[in-house]
């Protein structure tokens, strides 16, 4: 199909199709693949928790590592794709193309940097990231690997939300659950048949982000994209890199303060002993698991409000976000309904240590009543970075993990000790909470002046 063919049919396809219908089918496959990336993450808690507990406590470490990578990759990947959204949506196809080229080459760049500095300070690196000393040796074992596939599993979260960003969330799941599932299925044979312990854990992941970073390149090398990978496309204008830059601030400010914040966690933790690093940890890939959901509704919004922002159908962008706040609301109440009937047992099932438990079950359980007032979050901030508005995106972006996280954890278990700790995350949520709120409600009645005043120009 003729590249302009492809760029009106997907046009159409953004701005006529209702609402409801666009948002859950962008959002199913991008759930799907958030869902299995995260059971990919349960599945390296579970079989590494075989091991012992330091090295379960290893997983919690490598988790503020790919942190690290994801604000890289989605600092890029959100950066870009929020502006060939945009663009697509004003029929641009030549600045997409640009951009796509740019925020591409770019990531492999910036991965063969962060694997070089990684790999030549390696433990000094991993106790940085919250290691204990009987930790790091299962730390430094899972990341290594790790850090030698970063080129490439940056520049996989980049095409990842540029093929998002296109509204083809189909070809993302592709890539994303190919590799989730590999890496579930290598787990336990590099593990335990080839005895490789937890270098085998990390050894899979670096496998199978290698597999996934082949499948999604293939979408663009096969011209299934609107835009391509030139690399006589990469701008050489300063003020187009800042563009990304800027667009993508509210993901780096994001994940980059999930990695100083996990960081922070850990070390807190530590003091109470390698079972409350491990505690934490799996309460936080279980969260991650549950959290996925509303993440993947949310950037099922993401490419719909750029695109629609882009072809000015603001009341179009005003009803995505609504839509995706209820839907979002009602999966959360399903999932934490049905792990807080047996928390006991799911928490044990990723490590059977009554240490690990005593510190786990209260977190998870105060956790569970803060998540539910994630939609609101999490929407406010993606509305905000799909339609340009990346210091307001950046702010709230930066709220949860850092504007009230960091000082949390920094002060609560001086005061509370071990409950400090575990009450930090969900006081950090309703503090988010409570300023996101505002914001939204004024932008979405903004939306509803500009779509007036955009039909009285039309009409006039």
């Amino acid at each position: 199909m003729a590249s302009n063919e492809l760029n009106i049919q997907q046009y159409k396809k953004m701005t006529e199709t209702p609402i409801p219908k666009l948002i859950l089918g962008l959002a199913a496959p991008t759930i799907l693949s958030m869902l299995i990336t995260s059971i990919y993450n349960l599945a390296d808690t579970f079989f590494v928790g075989q091991i012992s507990t330091s090295a379960s406590g290893a997983v919690g470490v490598a988790s503020s590592l790919m942190a690290i990578i994801q604000a890289l990759g989605f600092t890029l990947g959100h950066g870009s794709g929020t502006i060939i959204s945009r663009s697509l949506g004003s029929r641009n196809t030549k600045a997409a193309t640009r951009f796509a080229s740019t925020s591409f080459f770019t990531a492999l760049a910036v991965g063969v940097v962060l694997a070089l500095i990684g790999l030549a300070t390696l433990p000094d690196f991993m106790l940085l990231l919250g290691s204990t000393e009987t930790i790091l040796p299962h730390a430094c074992a899972y990341a290594r690997p790790i850090l030698i596939a970063a080129p490439l599993m940056i520049s996989s979260l980049v095409m990842n939300n540029i093929l998002r960003y296109e509204g083809k969330a189909n070809f993302a799941m592709i890539g994303l659950v190919t590799g989730g599932v590999l890496n579930i299925l290598l787990d336990p044979v590099f593990m335990f048949v080839l005895g490789l312990g937890t270098a085998g854990a990390g050894i899979a992941t670096a496998l199978s982000q290698t597999v996934s970073f082949f499948i999604l390149l293939s979408m663009f090398l096969r011209g299934k994209t609107v835009s391509q990978f030139r690399l006589h496309s990469v701008t050489r204008e300063a003020r187009e890199f800042g563009m990304i830059l800027i667009g993508g601030a509210p993901s780096f400010g994001r994940q980059g303060l999930n990695s100083i914040g996990g960081m922070l966690l850990n070390i807190a933790a530590r003091s109470y002993g390698d079972a409350a690093v491990a505690g934490m940890s799996i309460v936080s890939r279980i969260f991650m698991f549950i959290i996925s959901v509303v993440i993947g509704v949310g950037q099922g919004l993401q490419p719909v409000a750029a695109f629609n922002y882009g072809a000015r159908k603001f009341r179009r962008v005003r009803q995505a976000a609504i839509f995706t706040m209820g839907a979002a609301f009602c999966m959360l109440v399903v999932l934490v309904a049905l792990c807080w009937v047996d928390s006991d047992a799911l928490i044990r099932l990723f490590r059977d240590d009554p240490d690990v438990t005593a510190v786990a079950l209260p977190a998870f359980r105060f956790q569970c009543l803060a998540i539910l007032l994630q939609p609101v979050m999490v929407v406010a901030n993606m509305l905000f970075q799909s339609v340009g508005k990346a210091g307001r995106a950046t702010f709230l972006a930066c709220c949860r993990q850092g504007v009230f996280f960091i000082p949390l954890i920094l002060i609560l278990p001086r005061t509370l000790g071990l409950m400090g700790v575990e009450t930090c995350q969900p006081i950090a949520d309703v503090f988010t909470f409570i300023v996101s709120l505002p914001f939204l409600l004024a932008f979405l009645n903004q939306l509803s002046r500009m779509d007036d005043a955009e039909k009285a120009r039309s009409a006039s």
